[in-house]
């Protein structure tokens, strides 16, 4: 299937970038271009485009304000094409919110356009074969379980494309006194603050960016950073954050593979969860924690964005339960609640 796209961006140089970086793929088509959102609102309609590209900051109209009518009106899957600042990227992850499927940095700090745009292609045939549902209203802190008793079992997430709608819904229906949580979600590295930190504002428990040496307690959230380093858990007794380097593992880093695989070693209770993305990272890693005594959880194919990594864990007997997006938060608690040691490997 050719997946026909519509590159939105006021920058007449980024976009024959974009066309040029998809045009090298067969599979994809470049419809057309928009210099703004009044005009990509002409070229909707005229194309009906399978994807969009779309770029955060553009004249006449906010990228904010077109993508929340086009998710409203018009649900079309949209990858945000963002520049790597501070605002750009706060821009970007309320994008995401609003339901845009993934989003990529455009160069920045010496980099080509062939380096930044490397993943482009496949995230937008991914993008065409996501599930995009119209926006229902941003997320605020919900009630959360007020009965919920402090645990110091471990909770571990990973995530990938549609993540951040995921953990947003999951998250603020968490307690303050939720269980030390660690995760892993596949985001370029000058997103990953800005998205913890909007984490922080809709959860009742306290989310930031892990940092070498953050020690898990209850009421502590941790988000890997992006880019550089691995985001593992240490130490049995007193478990803490590990960022290391090394090489990608299965094209991520982080890779939620490599976390699952730390908390799988420590002999401790805890409880893994992957969720909606393409690929199969975590799988392995979600398995391996499953044959070490912990209960493991996956997102169900209807919540799903993409259905890939929890389709792929669920097949290789990595998860125990399927669970809806809607459902996870008071399916995570019980089981956080009721986790037993874990048996020796």
């Amino acid at each position: 299937m050719t997946v026909r796209v519509l590159i939105v961006d006021d920058s007449a140089t980024m976009r024959s970038l974009i066309a040029a970086t998809l045009r090298q793929d067969p599979e994809i088509e470049v419809l057309g271009f928009a210099n703004d959102p009044l005009e990509a609102r002409e070229a909707i309609k005229q194309l009906n485009p399978d994807v969009i590209t779309l770029d955060v900051e553009m004249p006449r109209m906010n990228g904010l304000e077109f993508l929340e009518k086009i998710m409203r009106l018009r649900p079309t899957p949209v990858v945000m094409v963002s520049t790597l600042t501070q605002a750009g990227a706060e821009t970007t992850i309320a994008a995401l919110e609003l339901g845009a499927v993934d989003c990529v940095g455009k160069p920045a700090g010496g980099q080509t356009a062939a380096e930044a745009f490397a993943d482009l292609a496949q995230i937008v045939k991914t993008a065409a074969r996501s599930k995009v549902r119209p926006f229902s209203g941003p997320v605020t802190q919900q009630a959360t379980s007020a009965d919920y008793k402090t645990s110091d079992c471990i909770l571990a997430i990973g995530s990938s494309t549609g993540g951040v709608e995921a953990l947003m819904t999951i998250l603020s229906a968490f307690p303050k006194n939720c269980p030390p949580t660690v995760i892993t979600q596949h985001m370029p590295a000058a997103f990953t603050k800005s998205f913890a930190a909007r984490l922080d504002r809709v959860c009742a428990a306290h989310v930031e960016e892990a940092s070498e040496g953050a020690r898990l307690a209850p009421g502590r959230i941790y988000l890997a950073p992006g880019g550089e380093t691995h985001l593992e858990v240490a130490s049995k007794t007193s478990p803490q954050c590990r960022l290391t380097r090394g090489d990608t593992v299965n094209g991520h880093r982080p890779s939620v593979d490599v976390l699952f695989n730390s908390v799988a070693a420590l002999g401790r209770p805890s409880v893994g969860v992957i969720l909606t993305g393409m690929g199969r990272d975590g799988a392995k890693g979600l398995l391996e924690m499953r044959k070490a005594g912990a209960r493991t959880l996956g997102q169900d194919e209807a919540s799903c964005v993409v259905y890939g990594m929890p389709k792929v864990a669920f097949e290789i007997g990595a998860v125990e339960s399927q669970t809806s997006l809607q459902r996870m938060s008071s399916a995570i608690l019980n089981l956080c609640a009721a986790a037993e040691p874990q048996r020796s490997a």
